[in-house]
């Protein structure tokens, strides 16, 4: 009862995440929105126009294990600044580059972006770890949620300041570098380690277990299919969307508006995120997800006008959100305090990385296969998911734990 009523007053640090969040989902947003259509002004060859929107996922594949090592031994309000400092360098580097028409070092940009998101991925994390199990899905809604109105705002701003420099989007990426200046403040000033909050009252209390039997259990399977499928099936659409809706004759503009409304989609849902898992239940929440994501493909496969494009990645980011909050509650669920740094670090890893490759993938499948026959693709993926995850639901039901299933 205590722990309910800690978190219906968030502490100062939950707050600074969820600021931490918008700062962080402006500033990515403006990368989604744009990279992809900056790429395809810039590159020497158009194959290549999804490259600097891939590194983004890239970089933050090769960093997160780095930065789960760095949060441990340097604590979190440094490690966050580093994260945010990055992005402040990679946003400047963006706005030279595209001062300069040079693809290369937009390529450098954009990365510095992806080592930001490397490190931003660790707040909803750094929240779950302050509270109690009951709790940690709420905790991490409303961290997530932080990032709602600037999943909206961020590409109306890019919009805004897109002709502020001489060349277009330059200003926008300037908007990226002032994010990340805000950011490595906010943490810097604000933000203040707890010794790792309520785990680290519990590092010494058990021995870590081999990491086979960790992700050997199902709670992990599933924790695991629904951040990783749910991530890479979501950065697999959402990188070829805005292309796609261009080679089927639509406007820059038009392709722009579909990623802001899919960012709102992935980041809205989490006002309710946490409120709708405790009224029915984690495992309806994940599998709602993956029907949604389903619905995104079947939208994409009857037509190829704009508002199909829109309804369609409304329907994936809803999708993504449901995934992901409820692939992260069960990581958090899955872990002893004293595993938390490395179960965390092979765990994002994994995620980034899985998400890395299938951005890099986006724009080759997209030429090769074309954008139905791409929705088709991911179908596999999601049953795969869905069979995981089915697979703990019974695990629960045989076993029944502390926190099951449908509660």
């Amino acid at each position: 009862m205590a722990s309910a009523r800690n978190f219906s007053l968030p502490s100062q640090n939950t707050v600074v995440l969820a600021i931490g969040q918008a700062l962080f989902t402006a500033a990515i947003s403006v990368d989604l929105t744009l990279t992809g259509l900056t790429g395809y002004q810039l590159a020497p060859d158009k194959a290549l126009a999804t490259l600097p929107f891939a590194l983004i996922a890239v970089a933050g594949a090769v960093v997160t294990l780095l930065a789960s090592y760095l949060i441990e031994r340097l604590g979190r309000q440094v490690s966050f600044v580093i994260g945010s400092t990055a992005c402040a360098i990679g946003g400047a580097i963006s706005v030279w580059s595209v001062l300069h028409g040079n693809f290369w070092t937009f390529c450098l940009g954009t990365a510095g972006v992806g080592i930001f998101q490397a490190f931003a991925g660790y707040y909803r994390l750094a929240a779950a770890d302050a509270v109690s199990q009951e709790s940690k899905a709420k905790a991490i809604s409303f961290v997530l949620a932080g990032g709602v109105a600037a999943a909206f705002l961020g590409p109306l701003f890019a919009a805004w300041t897109k002709d502020v420099l001489p060349a277009m989007f330059a200003g926008s990426y300037l908007l990226v570098c002032a994010l990340g200046v805000a950011s490595a403040f906010l943490f810097a000033l604000v933000f203040r380690d707890r010794g790792n909050d309520m785990s680290h009252m519990q590092d010494n209390e058990g021995q870590p277990r081999p990491l086979g039997v960790v992700f050997r259990q199902p709670i992990s399977w599933a924790a695991l299919a629904n951040n990783v499928v749910g991530g890479a099936v979501m950065m697999l659409l959402m990188t070829a969307a805005p292309l796609a809706a261009v080679m089927s004759g639509h406007t820059i503009d038009d392709g722009a508006g579909m990623i802001q409304w899919h960012l709102v989609g992935m980041y809205a849902p989490s006002l309710f995120a946490g409120a709708l898992i405790k009224r029915f239940g984690l495992a309806r929440i994940l599998m709602a997800g993956m029907a949604l994501i389903a619905a995104c493909t079947i939208i994409a496969l009857s037509s190829l006008e704009v508002p199909a494009f829109y309804l369609a990645l409304l329907c994936l980011g809803v999708g993504w959100n449901f995934m992901f909050v409820g692939g992260t509650t069960l990581l958090a669920r899955s872990y002893l305090p004293v595993e938390r740094a490395k179960i965390q670090g092979i765990a994002e890893m994994l995620r980034a990385g899985v998400t890395a490759l299938t951005s890099l993938a986006a724009g080759p499948l997209l030429q090769w296969l074309g954008w139905k026959e791409l929705n088709l693709l991911c179908l596999p993926l999601i049953v795969i998911a869905a069979v995981m995850t089915l697979h703990w639901i019974r695990s629960e039901k045989r076993a029944p734990r502390a926190m099951p299933a449908f509660s």
